[in-house]
């Protein structure tokens, strides 16, 4: 059964080491036979929660901007894959932002069940990812039928174009072509 990918690239740059990493797990993804749709958040205009918890009672934000169809199209999808720069040891706060307003989504009857994480940073050192894997993880122990499925991480990547030749993009793309 073809499942319904939906990846959140968090980048502000136009061809970053994360978009470029994302690219690679759609490739793999689409190549095995999957829908797959790519949201630049860079592209959108959205704004922080306000914490006024109206999405519970509501099941919709009350905020008018992008992030209400974002939220919309993350609960449709079979599976959710989040790229992000790695900033200060977590996530960017485009996609903390993002997933703060994808709050309406708790309670409801989503559909995805996998989460992956896809992370690029300047510092190589393994632990470098950790905090924004703990960002996703603490996202996604809020659905109770989602499971945070891997990471690839791409660290020593700076400027525009320094993940070409990169082994992270040969394993996102593995990652994306092994969705069944």
């Amino acid at each position: 059964m073809n499942k319904k990918v939906l990846i959140i690239s968090s980048s502000p740059r136009k061809g970053g080491n994360s978009e470029k990493l994302a690219e690679a797990f759609a490739i793999g993804a689409m190549e095995s036979g999957n829908a797959v749709e790519t949201i630049y958040l860079r592209e959108k205009s959205f704004h922080f929660c306000k914490g006024c918890f109206a999405c519970q009672k509501l099941g919709h934000c009350v905020i008018a901007d992008d992030a209400v169809e974002i939220a919309a199209k993350m609960h449709d999808a079979n599976v959710l894959v989040f790229a992000t720069p790695v900033y200060y040891y977590s996530v960017s706060g485009q996609l903390k932002t993002m997933l703060d307003r994808a709050n309406p989504l708790y309670g409801t009857d989503y559909a995805f069940t996998k989460v992956y994480l896809l992370a690029a940073a300047a510092e190589n050192e393994p632990e470098t990812v950790e905090g924004a894997k703990k960002a996703v993880q603490g996202w996604v122990d809020c659905f109770d039928r989602a499971e945070f499925t891997g990471t690839v991480f791409a660290g020593g990547v700076n400027d525009v174009g320094d993940i070409a030749g990169h082994l992270a993009l040969e394993t996102a793309h593995k990652m994306g072509a092994d969705i069944q």
